[in-house]
């Protein structure tokens, strides 16, 4: 919401007195990367009208060639946090501007912009992001590997004694979690060597979205406070577990604030008895309708798909989801229930992921379920690992895309994603995956030099 200036300068005044003396405009490119310009405080009336200007085409994905008037920045002064490392410094995450009005190329403004349909069916829409991540070292060769030599378990998962090597760095980011007042509620130990999960609290998905931009800048910088590196990459060893960035969702009613997921004693909403209302599984039908396309946003880097595999090099299953494909608590799906009810959970969401873009599309694709009321038919309870080809096909289950390839493709071909973001928005997202399938399929691997080099 656009201040006064005088609502301006007051927060200008109250930044000062915490000893702010710099403030960053933190906007995203197509990847979720963060990006802006530093601006001292005394210019902040100036910065939040948009005095800073980006040339659009030295960035991924903002759809501008060379020629073009400049982007502008205008921060969100209702999301500022001043950095717990460097207390000279307000960070406030932006949407892109363009001449005067909010740029459709930028994934915070579409996210927004699908929020605010929402917002005019009585909707608000609750997200919750479980911060899976790795903290490793950099060896001498490039590589990464875990820090502590001896945390070798096959399954490591709620390891203590990983977890107490690490205290340092979990503690730092714990306790910043908590200062932000986000609500820290757990932490462990997952299910990768030096791997680890915060979960905080849910909210609007607009902020849940602007802390998971946050944490991952955050976690990096204690790390490398360290002389280590944190990293969400999805998949970064073949025999490890992937990192996921689970999207729990639920629709509240913006007059009451009722989680409007959440079935109702007494009533007969909830056919599968999963705790979760009409509307709930309605938005999952959604989801499932657009499940293969959502893939290519919740999944969008080539190494994502070393990740979504039953079990690929690792000695046991991977946790993540391989099929379009929905059930109660159980981890196999794509889309799940956890127990209880009231919410559901993306799976196929990984740390690399543009929240953003990922939360517009998901949320789009819920509201079409709702509007259609799309059955997402009877859910799955079993291991979908370990069904059969006749028995997933006489399922009606689809695969999620194996490749980031099939993902863009995807992608591109369902009409809803260019209805949700606009041509302009779909175009760049395509061109710059299809790009990064592009480098990556022409790059010779040291597997190919040794498998073939030799044999031929």
């Amino acid at each position: 919401m656009m201040k006064t200036a005088g609502q301006i300068a007051e927060i200008k005044q109250s930044l000062k007195q915490k000893g702010v003396e710099y403030c960053i405009g933190a906007y995203v490119d197509i990847h979720g990367v963060p990006k802006g310009k530093v601006v001292p405080i005394e210019h902040l009336p100036q910065m939040a009208a948009g005095s800073e200007r980006y040339t659009g085409y030295a960035l991924d994905g903002l759809g501008q060639l060379p020629n073009e008037d400049e982007l502008t920045s205008v921060p969100d002064l209702d999301h500022i946090i001043q950095l717990p490392w460097e207390p000279k410094i307000a960070w406030m995450p932006a949407d892109n501007h363009f001449q005067g009005k909010p740029y459709e190329l930028n994934t915070r403004v579409a996210l927004q912009n699908v929020l605010s349909q929402a917002n005019k069916m009585g909707y608000g829409f609750n997200l919750g992001i479980e911060c899976e991540i790795y903290l490793l070292k950099r060896d001498e060769d490039g590589s990464l590997s875990v820090p502590e030599k001896d945390n070798k378990l096959t399954k490591p998962c709620y390891d203590l004694q990983g977890f107490v090597d690490q205290f340092a760095w979990l503690d730092k980011v714990s306790t910043t979690i908590n200062e932000l007042g986000w609500d820290l509620y757990s932490l462990d130990h997952e299910d990768g060597n030096s791997q680890f999960e915060f979960d905080f609290n849910y909210a609007d998905a607009l902020t849940s979205c602007d802390r998971f931009i946050f944490f991952r800048f955050m976690a990096k910088h204690y790390a490398k406070e360290l002389g280590l590196v944190a990293t969400t990459m999805p998949k970064p060893f073949p025999d490890k577990t992937g990192t996921g960035a689970h999207f729990n969702m639920s629709l509240y009613d913006l007059k009451t604030g009722d989680n409007l997921f959440k079935h109702q004693a007494g009533s007969n909403d909830d056919p599968w008895g999963l705790g979760l209302s009409e509307t709930g599984y309605h938005f999952i039908g959604g989801l499932l309708k657009h499940g293969r396309a959502l893939c290519a946003a919740f999944a969008p880097t080539v190494n994502s798909y070393k990740r979504l595999v039953r079990q690929g090099a690792m000695s046991y299953f991977s946790w993540a989801p391989v099929f379009n494909s929905w059930g109660s608590n159980n981890r196999t799906n794509a889309v799940r229930v956890p127990a209880g009810g009231g919410r559901c959970e993306s799976r196929n969401a990984d740390g690399a992921v543009n929240p953003y873009l990922a939360a517009t599309l998901a949320l789009a694709a819920g509201l079409e379920g709702i509007r259609e009321k799309i059955d997402p038919r009877q859910p799955n309870e079993d291991n979908l690992y370990a069904i059969s080809e006749a028995e997933r096909k006489a399922r009606g289950i689809d695969f999620l895309p194996q490749n980031l390839l099939e993902a863009v493709e995807a992608f591109d071909s369902d009409p809803f994603v260019e209805a949700t973001l606009g041509k302009a928005l779909k175009d760049e997202f395509v061109k710059y995956k299809l790009q990064e399938w592009n480098s990556y399929h022409l790059h010779v691997s040291q597997w190919e030099i040794d498998r073939y080099s030799t044999i031929f």
